[in-house]
């Protein structure tokens, strides 16, 4: 049994990521993910770790990536606005496979919005917000117990596949209180980046001949290498051979896609039978499962799913989804995003409706029994 603490979502963001072992953080305030970087400031000291308050989100993730290589799990807390910021940092961790996690705690928008109510306009972003093609893992945690576990969960993949990784929830579920129980050490798996096993002067930081994921060594303990943020060879000295470019791009995809099986995770509710479908994430998926309970109580055949993992999308299973109900319905804080990918893996099996928000409130399980019941 571990401790049972009431939390608040952001400070249980900030939980997991000390269980997960991170030693270093890097953010500037900003509504409505400040109690992450605050919790942290008054945490990470007590540990021997490092809390920094930069200039702005484009400084805190340089710092972010300059903590990782160092060996230090590094973590990062923003919104809207600075998650836009981060953008062109984020890009150069992905290129030149630093693992560290990014927390967009979602508003609405665009520009600075609706700083103090939820959004989810940001999911897209999420997967393409930083040019050229790259990689993409991005966690969309429900509940406050969700957010402190798939704060691990991050760095474990972040660590794992040595690339950034994205938690995304918004401001509701941020700053909502639950009971939680903060796990015992050990309990969860906590995941340490591939180690180099050769001696420094024959270290290739990346060597794709060791694989999809090269072992990564920490500055400062003997290996010295070259990090840029130009298409690089196996020794991180920029290339200009198109064969290499090509390759390596495919490798940095590669990694990801071909472990969806293990980073792909979601929840499955009450569909064995179902005749409609409500695919929901963060805030939305909430009142999803509660529209789902109150028309199973009314006699009519509805069920979820909700993703944890929002990329990579879990299409195989919306794909097998969409061919055993009549309907899907995507309620999304936003004028729709999601919904097309939803509509993309269903290839026209079954309807799609979407139910679209972005007034600062939340989408109701009213708003969803309402749609519920209009499409059956």
């Amino acid at each position: 049994m571990g401790k049972i603490k009431l939390l608040q979502g952001n400070e249980a963001c900030a939980e997991g990521a000390l269980y997960a072992g991170c030693t270093f953080f890097a953010g500037y305030p900003i509504t409505p993910s400040t109690e992450v970087a605050e919790y942290m400031a008054r945490r990470l000291p007590q540990i021997g770790g490092v809390f920094l308050q930069m200039e702005d989100e484009i400084a805190a993730m340089a710092a972010v990536i300059g903590g990782a290589l160092t060996g230090c799990k590094s973590l990062t807390a923003t919104s809207g606005p600075g998650f836009s910021l981060k953008q062109e940092n984020m890009g150069f961790a992905m290129l030149t496979e630093v693992p560290c996690v990014i927390v967009n705690v979602m508003r609405g928008g665009p520009s600075t919005g609706v700083p103090t109510g939820p959004g989810q306009s940001d999911i897209m972003q999420c997967k393409w917000g930083t040019h050229g093609d790259h990689p993409a893992i991005c966690l969309t945690p429900a509940y406050v117990q969700e957010i402190f576990s798939e704060t691990v969960r991050a760095f474990n993949l972040s660590e794992k596949y040595r690339t950034p990784v994205i938690i995304a929830y918004d401001e509701i579920v941020g700053h909502m209180r639950e009971r939680i129980e903060i796990s015992d050490p050990g309990v969860l798996p906590v995941v340490q980046r591939p180690r180099p096993a050769c001696p420094p002067a024959e270290y290739l930081p990346y060597d794709d001949s060791k694989g999809d994921v090269p072992p990564m060594a920490n500055f400062f303990e003997g290996y010295r290498y070259h990090v840029t943020g130009l298409n690089h060879g196996p020794d991180g000295f920029p290339v200009n051979a198109s064969p290499r470019i090509h390759t390596d791009e495919l490798r940095l995809i590669r990694k990801v896609d071909s472990n969806r099986a293990d980073i792909v995770k979601f929840e499955e509710y009450l569909l064995e039978d179902a005749e409609v479908a409500v695919f929901a994430y963060g805030v939305s998926g909430r009142s999803a499962k509660t529209a789902v309970n109150q028309v199973r109580s009314e006699g009519v055949k509805a069920g979820l799913f909700r993703p944890l993992t929002i990329w990579p999308f879990p299409e195989e299973q919306v794909a097998g989804l969409s061919g055993r109900v009549r309907k899907i319905i995507v309620p999304e804080l936003s004028l729709g995003q999601i919904i097309h990918e939803v509509d993309r893996c269903s290839k026209g099996r079954c309807g799609i409706e979407g139910i679209h928000r972005v007034d600062g409130d939340p989408i109701t399980p009213a708003q969803i029994v309402a749609r519920i019941k209009e499409v059956m």
